[in-house]
């Protein structure tokens, strides 16, 4: 197997107490298996960018992490990437910032990652670009000399054409993605808007996987993203998860719960999900006492205004819903600003009876999957999940909404809490197989295979299958 070298905004490095993300332990695995490295920021910032790495390795994974300075991660990090891209990229071109500085700081970090990422590159290695954060980087390395096989993977949606073309130079950005092998999304409707945008608007043809720009062909590929399922679903029954679910349940006093687990980012619909529950609360008195929302919606890019905003907006809405529908002995909202380790969650997840997973756009929403993950077989709950979310497309048996729609979601919620047993347990199976066969792994084998399948030249292998 060729080394692997994956390059990421930041790294996560192996942790004993098992409390890695998903993806985290699927790249963890793939560079333990080929000897790779890990490079990306490190979190911290220095008052002069000298190109200093930082080596370490953890629990048998190789990290190689730069400090940058203050200013670039002003227009890198807060600005090209969260000010500009995700808001576009999410379908919010009313919240994107187009400033030349934002612009002009998200190459230079570029720069610098393929400047201090260059040395370390061997020319047999296999190089696996994550995110938006990245997507010049390639290029970059390209115009160094190398010429090893790259990949390309997208965590977020892909905005169609007419979204798109109100970037500064989206033409330029799209055209450094052709430097790359292969590039990846997490859906079909994803990967058939970049498809559209590469035909109309720089005249490129696509033949199946392959889309052609001048004399350029890569492979663009729908991959979706997993959770290591079964592993989740261990954890929904450990000891932490188990305290978890007692403490919750107690404090429930019998009454049902609805989570929500989302970082607090307006891709997520929270405000108009704090509006469907009202909606609910308005139009069904006979449940008021019995049914409590817990959203847990640990804050984030809190130096960014429009983040600022809907915190501010939330506080505020769930106080009102409170204030409106609260009795002595019962509050309809817990409204939680913290995170919890995974174990922990995964008991929480188990102890709802409904999982409300409402993003207005997202690339896929690994909630959705965990939730499921986490139901316990003989009892388990109901899944309601915005159309919108790259995990509609695989879990078709949730119940889909329009998460803009307050009717939607109320009849979503009242449905859930009547379904039968056998429903609820046909419903879940059929999801939970989902899960758990197109987990993390077999999202990185595919992903790995293909790019492994690549000629140096950014041919195929006549003899490789692509998975």
């Amino acid at each position: 197997m060729s080394r692997l070298i994956v390059i990421s905004n930041r790294v996560s490095k192996p942790s004993k107490t098992g409390n890695q993300g998903g993806l985290a332990v699927a790249l963890s695995q793939a560079l333990r298996e080929s000897r790779g490295i890990w490079v990306g920021w490190s979190g911290e910032v220095t008052e002069n960018f000298t190109g200093q790495i930082g080596f370490s390795e953890d629990e048998g994974v190789k990290t190689a992490t730069i400090d940058l300075e203050e200013q670039d991660v002003d227009e890198y990090y807060n600005g090209y990437a969260n000010k500009t891209l995700w808001p576009l990229f999410h379908f919010r071109i009313d919240l994107a910032e187009y400033e030349r500085d934002f612009e002009g700081g998200y190459n230079r970090v570029n720069q610098r990652f393929a400047d201090t990422t260059s040395p370390l590159i061997e020319p047999e290695d296999v190089i696996w670009v994550q995110d938006y954060h990245m997507i010049p980087l390639g290029r970059m390395l390209r115009d160094r000399g190398h010429d090893n096989r790259m990949g390309f993977f997208l965590h977020i949606p892909w905005p169609p054409t007419r979204l798109l073309v109100s970037l500064p130079h989206h033409t330029k950005l799209v055209q450094a993605l052709f430097a790359y092998d292969v590039v990846g999304f997490h859906t079909e409707e994803w990967l058939e808007s970049f498809r559209h945008y590469v035909e109309r608007e720089m005249n490129g043809s696509v033949d199946g996987d392959f889309v052609t720009l001048g004399d350029r062909t890569i492979q663009a590929i729908a991959c979706p993203i997993g959770i290591n399922a079964q592993e989740y679903a261990h954890a929904a029954v450990s000891e932490a998860a188990g305290d978890m679910y007692e403490k919750v349940r107690r404090s429930l006093q019998d009454r049902v719960m609805i989570v929500g687990v989302d970082r607090l980012d307006y891709s997520k619909g929270l405000e108009e999900r704090f509006n469907g529950y009202a909606r609910f609360l308005k139009d069904h008195s006979e449940h008021h006492r019995n049914v409590v929302l817990t959203q847990i919606a640990p804050p984030s890019r809190g130096e960014v205004e429009s983040y600022q905003h809907i915190r501010a907006t939330l506080d505020s809405l769930a106080g009102r819903i409170n204030g409106e529908y609260s009795d002595v002995d019962w509050t309809p909202i817990r409204y939680v600003n913290q995170g919890y380790p995974r174990d922990k969650l995964a008991g929480i997840y188990r102890a709802a009876k409904i999982g409300l997973v409402t993003p207005l756009r997202d690339g896929m929403n690994l909630v959705a999957k965990e939730y499921v993950a986490a139901q316990n077989p003989d009892d388990p709950g109901v899944l309601i999940l915005s159309r919108f979310a790259g995990a509609a497309q695989q879990l078709k048996d949730a119940l889909l909404i329009n998460p803009y729609s307050p009717e939607e979601m109320s009849d979503a919620i009242t449905r859930a809490l009547a379904m039968p047993l056998d429903e609820r347990k046909r419903r879940w199976r059929a999801m939970m197989d989902s899960v758990e066969q197109q987990d993390i792994s077999w999202w990185r084998q595919r992903f790995t295979e293909r790019l492994m399948a690549v000629q140096r030249n950014g041919e195929m292998k006549p003899e490789a299958e692509p998975a």
